[in-house]
């Protein structure tokens, strides 16, 4: 019965505490629970990733949230531990065991960096906004990679290295010329003769007389600005290709490119005027093309003509007339009467025959462009000369990065012809895009390979720039890294309230305006958009602008050149960055004139090219300040010095007679001394015979005193003059 009652009291007693165990498991839940609650503002704030609860042997209420870090199991069994010593044991109790403290863990943003970021680039790329300056960084300034990785960290975030595309090296798909023919396949061909000389020498007139045409009276100014190739049909039936340069400064280009497709040059000096400027640029150009000369001396029939003058003259730029020895064959004339006009081709065409001139007429054609102009009705249109092959309508052209299929072909006088043959000149119609004067045309087979060609041009063009922009980074980045550290040598002896009050009054004036506005305000730039009738005009203008060396008082900036009429494309441009349009032997039809004058756009249009610089000139002129320029009005010595009592304070005076002009009290003064100029300013009185007034003339008399307590020592000179604003001159000089 004992053994019995015992055994059910046991039970009893088990019974009571699994209950136990059971309801403390459930607290210890609960109190996971509110651990969970209670962290959930710091759950939003690092993002911590939550997981349902594993469910438990006991059955309980589930909870369904908790933290993945917080160790659940491990507390839970902790506190069952504790209870069972509690329930099996008597005696003491044992230390409460603290847990280790969890940290949670935080997720930091990547930040994808690359070698020279600017702090624009970083701030796109740390999703941030491009606060003010400091230390003269801009949001363009090139960074340094300890820079970059030091912003990152400090920002919270971590550096990732961008993965940088690994473009695969193209295959070389350009067109190049073919190997030299065999001699057995070759054919005599016409020479192409320049006309090289000083502006106004008559070498367009020479050219008039050849061909009995009358080109230089359509020339605005008399002076030719484009070049012009002729085939000249002489009496003996000989054909001469003729290329007639400008002689003008700015066209130097143009006779650089003459003489590299020319087998002679023609160079005519002005016997009157001997050897110039240009007849010396000249003659460089023919040695550097290493091409045979002809000297015409022109205007012998001119009073003050002295032929002879002229060959001494040239002697001393190595070249020499076969009457003193050399191989240089001389022609005495007179392209405006037609005197001796067929002894100069006869030296032509005999001086061709030693040459042995020959080409080859099949195969490929390749060339070089003279020329190229846009044409209303034709669009592109290209004067070339043909070197080899023979060129026929429905040839794949490839010159620079433009092609054409040759749809037309002119001579010079207009007409059609079906095809040209080495060393003719002729007109080609059908170009996709205007070509650069001087580019090299090559025939290719089809239009695919056309494309093939102009796509690498453009590639092998596109990373040419990249490593030019390259370098330019390189430079700013060293620059930018120069100019920091000297910042810092300044300011490092200073402490830091010391070091941002300096860096205050440095930056005061530009903290309040943005970086537009502080560019704005800090350069003073011209825009100009440049139009010519063809590339050669526009090249010779471009290189005339590329010589401005105002940059200082005014930056000239070329946002656009082209070649044609002026455009809509054109006003909106100049509208955008506030512009002038210069166009040089191009019009504009009554509609974009009109565009242009509701959008205040200017455009100067002009036909000489001298004329068009002095505009621009004028200009850039007008976007200088005002200088202050001081009119001297009278002058005086100091003959006498004392002082009078005003008040407490004692003032110097000074006592003047004016020698030249008159003193006007109205107008500011200045004392001079040794030559040195002490003072500028107003007078505070100015007296004669003790009475205050307002003018003294030539001879008088006065005392005077000034705005500040200057001694007057006898013999300073007093000066009264007058500020007056006046325009400027820009200090370019263009050569003209």
């Amino acid at each position: 019965m004992m053994v019995i009652l015992k055994w059910m009291v046991f039970r009893i007693v088990e019974e009571m505490n699994r209950g136990m165990m059971l309801k403390l498991e459930n607290l210890v839940h609960l109190h996971c629970a509110c651990r969970q609650l209670h962290s959930l503002s710091y759950r939003k704030i690092h993002r911590t990733q939550w997981k349902p609860l594993r469910s438990s042997t006991y059955p309980m209420r589930p909870v369904q949230l908790h933290p993945q870090l917080w160790q659940i199991d491990t507390f839970t069994s902790v506190a069952l531990s504790q209870y069972r010593l509690l329930a099996t044991k008597e005696g003491k109790r044992p230390g409460k065991q603290k847990l280790p403290p969890i940290k949670p863990k935080i997720e930091r943003q990547e930040v994808k960096i690359q070698q020279r970021m600017t702090v624009q680039d970083l701030a796109r790329a740390m999703d941030k906004d491009i606060g003010v300056d400091l230390d003269s960084l801009e949001p363009d300034s090139v960074l340094e990679e300890v820079w970059i990785k030091e912003v990152v960290k400090k920002s919270g975030m971590k550096c990732k290295w961008a993965k940088l595309k690994q473009e695969k090296v193209r295959e070389n798909k350009d067109a190049m010329r073919r190997p030299p023919a065999d001699p057995a396949l070759l054919t005599p061909r016409p020479p192409v003769v320049t006309i090289l000389g000083h502006v106004d020498h008559g070498k367009t007139t020479l050219l008039d007389s050849l061909r009995k045409t009358q080109v230089a009276a359509m020339e605005a100014g008399g002076i030719t600005q484009h070049i012009g190739a002729f085939l000249v049909h002489l009496p003996s039936g000989e054909k001469i290709t003729f290329l007639d340069t400008p002689g003008h400064a700015a066209f130097s280009a143009m006779r650089a490119r003459g003489t590299q497709v020319t087998d002679i040059v023609i160079l005519v000096v002005a016997a009157e005027d001997g050897v110039m400027k240009q007849t010396i640029e000249s003659i460089q150009h023919a040695k550097n093309a290493k091409v045979p000369i002809i000297l015409a001396i022109n205007k012998c029939d001119k009073p003050e003509a002295d032929p002879e003058r002229v060959k001494k003259e040239l002697l001393a730029h190595d070249v020499v007339c076969e009457e003193y020895g050399g191989d240089v064959q001389a022609v005495h004339m007179s392209a405006l009467k037609g005197e001796n006009l067929m002894a100069l081709a006869e030296a032509t065409v005999a001086l061709a025959e030693v040459l042995e001139l020959k080409a080859d007429s099949t195969g490929l054609v390749e060339g070089t462009i003279i020329e190229s102009r846009t044409d209303q009705g034709r669009g592109p249109v290209t004067t070339a000369i043909i070197q080899r092959g023979t060129l026929r309508k429905g040839c794949i052209l490839v010159a620079g990065k433009s092609w054409a299929k040759v749809r037309l072909m002119f001579d010079e006088n207009g007409k059609t012809v079906d095809e040209a043959t080495p060393s003719m000149p002729v007109e080609i119609v059908g170009w996709k895009e205007v070509p650069s004067a001087g580019a090299e045309i090559l025939e290719v087979e089809s239009e695919q390979r056309a494309h093939e060609v102009v796509d690498w041009r453009n590639y092998a063009e596109q990373q040419e720039k990249i490593k030019q922009d390259m370098e330019v980074i390189e430079t700013k980045q060293k620059e930018h890294k120069d100019a920091y550290k000297k910042e810092r040598e300044r300011l490092s002896n200073l402490t830091w309230r010391q070091r941002k009050a300096a860096l205050y009054k440095t930056n005061k004036h530009l903290i309040a305006m943005s970086s537009k506005e502080r560019a704005e305000s800090d350069r003073k730039v011209l825009p100009v958009i440049v139009k010519g009738d063809v590339d050669g005009s526009t090249e010779a203008i471009l290189n005339i602008l590329d010589s401005y060396n105002a940059d200082d008082e005014c930056e000239l900036d070329v946002i656009h050149f082209g070649v044609g009429d002026v455009s809509e494309n054109d006003i909106n441009l100049a509208e955008t960055f506030k512009g002038v349009i210069y166009g040089f032997n191009v019009n504009a039809n009554k509609s974009i004139q009109q565009l242009a004058a509701k959008k205040g756009i200017k455009i100067k249009f002009h036909n000489i090219i001298y004329h068009l610089i002095d505009d621009l000139k004028d200009e850039l002129s007008s976007k200088l300040p005002l200088s202050v320029v001081e009119h001297i009005i009278g002058e005086a010595s100091v003959l006498a010095t004392f002082c009078v009592t005003v008040g407490k304070s004692k003032v110097p005076v000074a006592g003047c007679r004016v020698q030249k002009g008159q003193f006007d009290r109205k107008l500011k003064f200045k004392l001079i001394r040794n030559r040195d100029v002490i003072w500028k300013g107003f007078l505070t009185s100015l007296k004669h015979h003790k009475d205050d007034v307002q003018v003294i003339k030539t001879g008088m008399d006065c005392g005077l005193s000034l705005d500040k307590n200057i001694e007057f020592n006898i013999g300073d000179e007093i000066i009264c003059y007058e500020e007056k604003k006046v325009e400027r001159t820009i200090s370019w000089d263009s050569g003209f």
